[in-house]
């Protein structure tokens, strides 16, 4: 059997088992029990908040043989209707069913009577979609419909839809459901599926979801196809390159104490693991908001991200003056990044700025030897030469794949990149190479990618240099190395064959090693995640035994 969602699984079946919007449960319950049925209903709200649930539990309650009102899940029309097979409940994609002749059709059906139930239920989905001829063909049959006929239309766009249309309609707006309601959730899921957990890795999953239950519960699911039977914080910060909270904390304690280097090989670290940027400097915003609400209040009720302890030692480190600077500096960053073509020399910047902000004002003769001090043994350092790699290579602690993985120049297809020739991974390919990876291979790349900064002015190898730099470690095994670029054009750049050579030159002076190198973008490396998670729930990946790739060396 085709696994299912844990989404899907764990749909409610009645209105006692919806998480959240309790005054729209509450509101239609009241209505199916005076019978004060509308024709038409408009739901709408922010994505996987329960739209789509509520309409077909609706659709439920006016069909169930136990009279209006109830959902048995046991009579022939809850179970048609939870199967998606009922033939009175119909449920239509206004992405793709958008136009007038669709809603001509629609109506044409409208005047019929019903096949099983009492009542026809029409679920319009994503209604906003819809063409204005559509919404003007629709105008009438919708003021006016049989009374055999109920519309419930969803949307995550409500100000797109025609006054006309929602004139026409109940409205029922959806909010983010609470973080309690989705902890609550997730621990029911849990404890269903035999999963061991922790509190903190549920609040990370939460905090992903941003109020949506199905993000919560898909998370939940692409989480648990990595890490098993037990669900973990550091499986959710790996898989979605995020930081743990420690990790920011001591950010912030090193920018309070104008620790410049420390703040910087902490960046240069992020930017090889793939850190989400963004989404850091957010909790670090987050972080900072909950330590101006204990400077200013002393409570710790209101509290987000810290704990008790957490939030005092950093505002006995950290002036109140600054800290509301520092929320400043932040707030115009996040506003910043739609503005700059890469973010991290601008997030460089704000730790800078922030780090200057904290950093002693009256002593500059120290902060001045102290520079002078660490730039000595880099000029000491003689320039960088391409050297073969030595004997004792940094893998070589590893253990050999049982068949050798290696790739052949007759599996990579050619593409064109704007007149030049480079490589082109097949999805198939990058499945078997991602299958045949190792993670002790990636952690050591991880590891030591920083080192790659020293051949950045080399003369023969700089411009290699730089555009891995530019990169991170995203699939690897003893003969094989996948990064990942924040944009496409840089993927390019790094997929020409003129290129290949100067790349190995590269990871073979630092890393001992001469593997082939091929970029993919950072939504091409999504898309490609997902692909695999999807084929390791239904069981599809190849063996990793049954897989031979051959390379051909230069």
């Amino acid at each position: 059997m085709a696994y299912k969602a844990l989404y899907r699984t764990y749909r409610p079946s009645t209105f006692d088992e919806v998480a959240g919007q309790q005054h729209i449960v509450r509101t239609i319950k009241n209505a199916l029990t005076t019978r004060k049925i509308a024709h038409a209903y408009l739901f709408a709200g922010p994505r996987g908040t329960g739209k789509t649930t509520m309409a077909k539990l609706l659709a439920k309650a006016l069909n169930c043989e136990q009279g209006i009102g109830c959902q048995c899940n046991q009579c022939k029309n809850c179970l048609a209707i939870n199967e998606g097979t009922h033939p009175d409940v119909l449920e239509i994609d206004a992405a793709s069913n958008n136009g007038v002749d669709e809603i001509r059709d629609l109506i044409d059906r409208v005047k019929y009577g019903t096949i099983l139930g009492r009542y026809k239920v029409y679920i319009i989905d994503e209604v906003h979609m819809m063409t204005a001829g559509a919404f003007n063909a629709l105008l009438k049959t919708l003021e006016e419909p049989p009374e055999h006929i109920v519309f419930v239309l969803a949307t995550t766009e409500p100000h797109k839809i025609l006054p006309t249309i929602l004139s026409r309609c109940q409205r029922y707006d959806f909010s983010k459901v609470s973080d309690h309601d989705i902890k609550d959730r997730i621990r029911t899921v849990l404890k269903s599926e035999s999963i061991q957990f922790n509190e903190e890795a549920i609040d990370l999953i939460v905090s992903l979801a941003d109020g949506g239950m199905r993000d919560a519960l898909s998370i939940l699911d692409q989480v648990l196809a990595y890490s098993g039977d037990h669900l973990n914080v550091d499986d959710i910060l790996d898989m979605f390159a995020l930081e743990s909270t420690e990790e920011k904390i001591e950010l912030i304690t090193s920018i309070t104490h104008g620790n410049v280097v420390d703040v910087l090989n902490r960046l240069n670290d992020y930017v090889a693991r793939g850190t989400d940027i963004k989404r850091l400097t957010n909790d670090l915003l987050m972080i900072l908001k909950d330590v101006l609400i204990f400077q200013t209040s002393l409570k710790t009720d209101f509290f987000e991200v810290l704990k008790d302890s957490e939030a005092r030692e950093l505002a006995k480190i950290i002036d109140e003056k600054n800290t509301l600077s520092m929320i400043n500096i932040l707030m115009d960053t996040l506003k910043d990044y739609k503005n700059v073509t890469s973010i991290v020399p601008l997030f460089e910047v704000t730790l800078l700025k922030m780090t200057t902000l904290n950093a002693p004002s009256k002593p500059i003769e120290k902060p001045i030897e102290k520079v002078e001090i660490a730039a000595k043994p880099q000029q000491k350092e003689e320039k960088p030469v391409i050297s073969q790699p030595s004997t004792v290579s940094l893998f070589d602690t590893f253990e050999e794949p049982k068949k050798e993985v290696v790739i052949s120049k007759d599996t990579l297809v050619l593409k064109d990149t704007k007149g030049e020739e480079g490589f082109f991974v097949s999805d198939e390919l990058m499945i078997n190479i991602m299958v045949t990876s190792k993670k002790d291979f990636k952690n050591k790349y991880l590891e030591d990618w920083k080192k790659i900064k020293m051949y950045t002015t080399h003369p023969q190898i700089g411009n290699a240099a730089m555009m891995l730099l530019d990169s991170h470690t995203l699939v690897a095994s003893n003969k094989v190395l996948i990064v990942e670029s924040q944009l496409q054009t840089l993927a390019d750049k790094i997929n020409r064959f003129e290129n290949q050579k100067a790349l190995q030159d590269v990871i073979s002076t630092v890393f001992g090693i001469k593997p082939f190198i091929y970029a993919v973008s950072r939504n091409e490396s999504v898309r490609l995640q997902k692909v695999y998670t999807d084929k390791l729930q239904l069981g599809t990946l190849p063996k990793k035994d049954s897989i031979t790739l051959e390379f051909e060396g230069e």
